[in-house]
């Protein structure tokens, strides 16, 4: 269930410095463009306050889960605000484990190939590949190939000009920052019009790799 829930997603906007009033118009405008998955960083000021807002208001509409997890304490806080995915920056088996136990899905981000192996033996359900853009689509290329049953997904330096590199590489889904959602920008229609419009060529990207 958990690998599929995000392949099937196909991209997880990751969202740093919403608030829980800014949030749902973001996710509203996401939607609007077919990206169903939600990832709100931590170590934004007010996170679980800001997750269960989008928790509440989405309902089973959008797949809202924690990202920049560092710690087990903080994972299990997110899954009682309604986080359905943990996502981390590096590999702590504790926090794994928190996520499993409360039957979420867990994706640590690890770069080398003893990093991943290590990750899925705790019981990772995805690899988050991070930091994905400082190496590229050939670099999971390589690893997908000695570790076919690993599955990965690329953050950080993602964008539109890669996307469907990634995914023919290997990638069951891909995550996506500041490229799609910018909170420093002002909320105004034409952004979320935007947000909407980039959205759509993401799955679409995504899509098309695919076929």
């Amino acid at each position: 269930m958990g690998m599929e829930e995000i392949k099937n997603r196909g991209v997880v906007a990751v969202i740093r410095g919403a608030s829980p009033k800014t949030i749902i118009p973001i996710g509203e405008a996401l939607r609007k463009g077919g990206l169903t998955a939600l990832e709100i960083t931590m170590e934004t000021p007010f996170a679980l306050s800001t997750i269960e807002a989008a928790a509440k208001h989405f309902d089973t509409d959008m797949f809202i889960g924690a990202g920049t997890v560092l710690d087990s304490e903080t994972a299990r806080a997110a899954i009682m605000a309604g986080a359905k995915f943990i996502f981390s920056p590096t590999v702590r088996k504790e926090t794994i484990m928190m996520a499993k136990r409360y039957g979420v899905i867990s994706v640590p981000g690890a770069f080398t190939p003893t990093e991943m192996v290590t990750a899925y033996e705790y019981g990772a359900d995805i690899i988050k590949v991070f930091p994905a853009g400082s190496v590229g689509p050939d670099y999971l290329k390589a690893i997908a190939g000695p570790l076919p049953q690993i599955p990965l997904m690329p953050t950080g330096g993602v964008g539109l000009h890669n996307a469907r590199e990634y995914i023919k590489a290997g990638a069951i889904a891909i995550g996506v920052g500041s490229t799609l959602v910018d909170t420093n920008c002002e909320m105004t229609e034409e952004y979320f019009s935007q947000l909407t419009e980039k959205a759509q060529q993401f799955m679409m990207a995504v899509e098309q790799a695919r076929l």
